[in-house]
């Protein structure tokens, strides 16, 4: 196997054309992806997007909730210590800091989970940027990859950013706690995740190209997303064919584990038996 990093967008775009067997990322298909390009999404794991912080005097975690990151990312709220961001948080001392805001570049599927949620959550945000793996940010510097990411918030005081749960883990990121559809200020976790998901797919579990942002429930992590899978449903290779089958059927039975170790969630066993016989019905 040869696995390239090319992104989301990218990552859509070469198996459209052909290349490669499969492909992965964050961003829901279009209509025309599926019918012109003949491509379906299977979920493979859940995963987390997460605000990560860097205010070295504040030891509280921080309460921010959809509209507030909305208006920090517009460029809208451009201090720590800001009405918007003081009220949600009484109890904590804010710094005069200005807010320093790190992005990603167009084409990556954390844009896609982000801008989702914050589109669902403010009108403002889904009238200027809209939901999109290549926003246009009024605001911020870039960072390629999440690890850069994680890099640049963590060595700029006042910096604000976003990446996939693990990256907060593993660089002992602060992360904020965001509100959520029932009104809660909830913190990534694996519980977390795996509430949004139950949430919306169950009882029928069968809507495999569903978006989890702002998924109702007490317990779920607003920002939360399947990563999917890219298929094209037809094969002229049987042999290619048949070694992709195998590898799907690992993903989908002991490869969760391996997902749950590198900090992604498992999916749901009922959506699991579900994606497992779609898969055996593209032999």
């Amino acid at each position: 196997m040869r696995y390239l990093p090319v992104g989301t967008s990218e990552g859509i775009k070469q198996i459209s054309h052909g290349a490669g067997d499969f492909s992965a990322g964050e961003a829901q298909l279009t209509d025309k992806e599926r019918k012109e390009s003949g491509l379906i999404e299977l979920p493979a794991v859940l995963i987390a997007i997460v605000p990560i912080y860097n205010l070295p005097d504040v030891h509280q975690e921080l309460r921010l909730s959809g509209e507030v990151l909305a208006a920090i990312f517009l460029g809208d709220v451009k201090t720590w210590n800001a009405p918007a961001i003081a009220k949600l948080n009484p109890e904590v001392t804010l710094p005069s800091l200005p807010i320093q805001v790190v992005n990603r570049p167009a084409g990556k599927g954390s844009n896609y989970v982000f801008t989702d949620f914050l589109s669902k959550v403010s009108s403002k945000f889904r009238a200027q940027v809209g939901v999109t793996p290549s926003p246009k940010w009024p605001v911020g510097e870039p960072a390629e990859r999440s690890s850069d990411m994680a890099d640049k918030v963590k060595s700029n005081p006042g910096s604000i950013g976003f990446v996939e749960y693990q990256y907060a883990v593993k660089g002992s990121l602060a992360q904020a706690l965001i509100q959520n559809a029932a009104g809660r200020f909830i913190k990534a976790s694996t519980e977390s995740v795996e509430a949004a998901c139950k949430a919306t797919e169950a009882p029928r579990w069968n809507n495999f190209s569903a978006s989890l942002a702002d998924a109702p429930g007490a317990d779920s992590f607003p920002i939360t997303s399947f990563s999917w899978i890219y298929l094209r449903t037809q094969s002229s290779d049987s042999a290619r064919t048949a070694a992709l089958m195998d590898l799907l059927n690992w993903i989908y039975t002991d490869g969760q584990q391996y997902a749950v170790q590198e900090g992604y969630a498992e999916l749901p066993a009922p959506l699991l038996a579900a994606v497992r016989k779609k898969v055996n019905d593209l032999r």
